[in-house]
């Protein structure tokens, strides 16, 4: 035992917090440490999100602007130089659909998939996916692939 590893006897030591609202005598009585009126001494009080003591908020400060479509649609995009270097490893030898994609993290297992046609696809593979670019299917059939949409 030395100074570093000292601490106090087993069960000495009470963090129970101090009992508040228990009568005069007990010196926290009366407002019950809450100090005098206001919100924040009733009971039940809790500050909403964004509240600024009265002050209009900022979210309602801000004007609104812009339009969110709720039907629309996010693709990920895979390039066909990703698919290329597929190939280049082994990964890949002549199709390539959603598991494989899934299976080297390229999509996850929800999304849609849409090709682009970044990069040069020197293979021929037969790619079905959700979507292709105009510029993608064109490279993949001029490398003698096919592209098929899901």
């Amino acid at each position: 035992m030395n100074l570093s590893n000292l601490q106090p006897a087993e069960g000495s030591v009470h963090k129970d917090g101090k009992r508040v609202g228990r009568g005069e005598g007990s010196g926290k009585g009366g407002t019950a440490t809450r100090g005098h009126k206001g919100a924040k001494s009733r009971s039940g009080y809790s500050k909403k999100i964004g509240f600024e003591g009265g002050q209009m908020p900022l979210q309602r400060r801000v004007p609104k602007f812009g339009f969110k479509n709720i039907n629309r649609k996010e693709y990920v995009g895979v390039n066909l130089n990703k698919l290329q270097e597929l190939v280049d490893k082994g990964v890949v030898k002549d199709t390539v659909d959603l598991d494989i994609l899934v299976a080297n993290k390229l999509a996850g297992s929800n999304d849609l998939v849409k090709i682009l046609g970044g990069g040069e696809l020197k293979s021929k593979l037969k790619v079905s996916v959700h979507k292709f670019t105009a510029s993608a299917k064109a490279a993949i059939e001029a490398a003698g692939g096919e592209a098929v949409s899901l």
